[in-house]
Order: structure tokens, then C-alpha cells, then sequence
């Protein structure tokens, strides 16, 4: 079985992030996949945009032979500058969680997303939200680590997990 470590990102990971935030994208089965500059609207762009500011967190997986194959990062956003999953000011966005096709159902999105959970209740944050479409298989690994819909947004649901001792399913 391969192994895989998951790193800190930094700022000079900006052009990996930029590839993840493009794979995050869901696209239904059959449908095919958008141009790689959707990730420049705005509404997409924001997740990444001056990236290394205050309240970012990344972590990339890499693999034994140090390619890089996922990501997963969240943001801070304000009533002036909202996303989808957006809650409040104090509730980090999982931005983006992306697996690099041909490492995806190995295991590598719960490493990340349980590391990121980690760092986040470190910080001292009491909660973390995210926006995902409920057809995406993704959902069901946002469940099982806590996550609720709490609304909708488009044609995507906004999750939220409260982190506290009592979640069994934060480790």
C-alpha cells in the first residue's frame, strides 16, 4: 500500500492550489469538464486570490515520490466578501478539497481533510463550512466527518461541522 505525507502548503504552492481548485470542480458524470479559466471568475477566483493571506490554511498530500496529488485549504471570508459555504466571519471555509485524478479513492481526502480539521480546532475554531454539490460523492466523506446541511446556494448545499470533544468523528 502507498503511503502518503501531508505537508504544510506555502505560498509557492500557489500554482498546485490552482490546479486543485480547477480538479474541485464537480462535474456530473457524462458532462464534460469546463475550461481550465472557469477558475478565473470571480465567484471561483476568490477561493485562492491572494493566497498566503491572514487565516489561510493548506496542507498537500504527496506521495513516496514526492508528487504532489491533493490539496485542501480554507479561508476566512466577511459579510463583504462572501463565498459559497460562507456562515460568518469566525467559521473557516473549506475552500477546496481536490484529489489529482488517478489517486482518488486511495484514501488521500480523508488524510486531508482530517488533518485540516485538526489544524483547524488548533486555531481555536469552533466550527467549519463548505459548499458542495449533493450529487458529489465528496458529500458523503463531509458527512461522515460531521458536516449538516444548513442551506442552499445555487444548485449546492452549504455544510457545516461544529468542532467540539463531543464529535466522535473529528479525530
Amino acid at each position: 500500500m502507498t503511503q502518503y505525507k501531508i505537508r504544510q502548503a506555502t505560498k509557492i504552492d500557489h500554482d498546485f492550489l490552482s490546479d486543485m481548485l480547477y480538479e474541485a470542480i464537480y462535474v456530473p458524470e457524462g458532462e464534460a469538464r469546463p475550461p481550465k479559466d472557469i477558475i478565473n471568475r470571480p465567484e471561483i477566483a476568490k477561493y485562492l486570490s491572494g493566497w498566503g493571506r491572514e487565516g489561510d490554511m493548506a496542507y498537500i498530500a504527496i506521495d513516496q515520490n514526492e508528487n504532489q496529488v491533493g490539496a485542501v485549504w480554507t479561508r476566512l471570508f466577511d459579510e463583504n466578501n462572501q463565498t459559497y459555504g460562507y456562515i460568518n466571519g469566525d467559521t473557516p471555509v473549506l475552500s477546496c478539497m481536490a484529489v489529482a485524478p488517478g489517486y482518488r479513492g486511495k484514501g488521500i481526502g480523508t488524510l486531508l481533510l482530517s488533518e485540516m480539521i485538526k489544524e483547524v480546532k488548533k486555531k481555536g475554531y469552533t466550527a467549519l463550512s463548505l459548499s458542495v454539490d449533493p450529487d458529489n460523492n465528496a458529500r458523503l466523506l463531509y458527512e461522515k466527518y460531521g458536516f449538516r446541511k444548513v442551506g442552499i446556494n445555487g444548485t449546492s448545499w452549504d455544510m457545516v461541522a461544529t468542532l467540539n470533544e463531543n464529535n466522535k468523528n473529528i479525530f
